[in-house]
């Protein structure tokens, strides 16, 4: 049971995603992202690069990117960043619900790479969303384990506080702000601490610039 919600929140937040693509002018596409050296375009290049691969096929990607993870998901990007926005926005909608290494965990890898992804683009353009409640906090709570994420080690000895949602994880000194911002930073994007207030930001912001200088 829980799976199949999983999967349908995936596919809600890749329908949204796909929105937000196709309402985006063509120097919007073009603009830097939250994630270094990454237009906005190169995001969405990654998001969906692990979609159409076999499993042969992703193997081989991990092969040729010496299972280093940056050098992998650069492969996926510089094959899908070729295409134009129309063919990445009507992939994203071809994608719903993800398929390939996305569809991992019962569609969990897709929701919380896609959100923060999303967060990704929108937050440099200036582009709010209001995140259903329940999709938010499923996320808040898959990112402290995600891989890809691994909020759990960023919050540690901390107690994370969602002021605009029931939502709270951990102990010991406070961290509060809105609960996209503390997903932001378990993600390890600087952007999110100036919404953080706190006696335990500091510890989170040291550990975010740690991780953000081992990109």
């Amino acid at each position: 049971m829980q799976n199949s919600t999983t999967l349908q929140m995936a596919c809600e937040e890749r329908r949204d995603f796909a929105d937000l693509l196709a309402g985006l002018s063509p120097q919007q596409w073009e603009q830097p992202s939250l994630c270094e050296r990454w237009r906005v375009k190169d995001v969405v290049a990654h998001v969906l690069s692990y979609d159409e691969l076999s499993r042969w096929q992703l193997g081989w990607r991990f092969v040729k990117g010496g299972f280093w993870p940056s050098r992998i998901n650069a492969i996926g990007v510089a094959q899908y960043a070729t295409r134009s926005p129309e063919q990445l926005v009507e992939l994203m909608r071809a994608c719903i619900p993800p398929r390939g290494l996305a569809s991992g965990f019962g569609g969990m890898v897709a929701l919380v790479d896609g959100m923060v992804h999303q967060q990704d683009i929108r937050r440099p353009l200036g582009i709010p969303r209001a995140i259903p409640p329940e999709r938010m906090r499923t996320v808040l709570n898959y990112a402290l384990t995600a891989p890809a994420v691994r909020g759990a080690r960023r919050s540690r000895g901390v107690r994370l506080v969602a002021t605009d949602l029931d939502w709270s994880v951990g102990s010991g000194r406070e961290v509060t702000g809105p609960a996209e911002a503390l997903l932001m930073a378990m993600a390890a994007r600087p952007d999110a601490l100036n919404q953080l207030s706190g006696s335990g930001k500091d510890i989170v912001a040291q550990r975010i610039c740690g991780a953000s200088s081992r990109r």
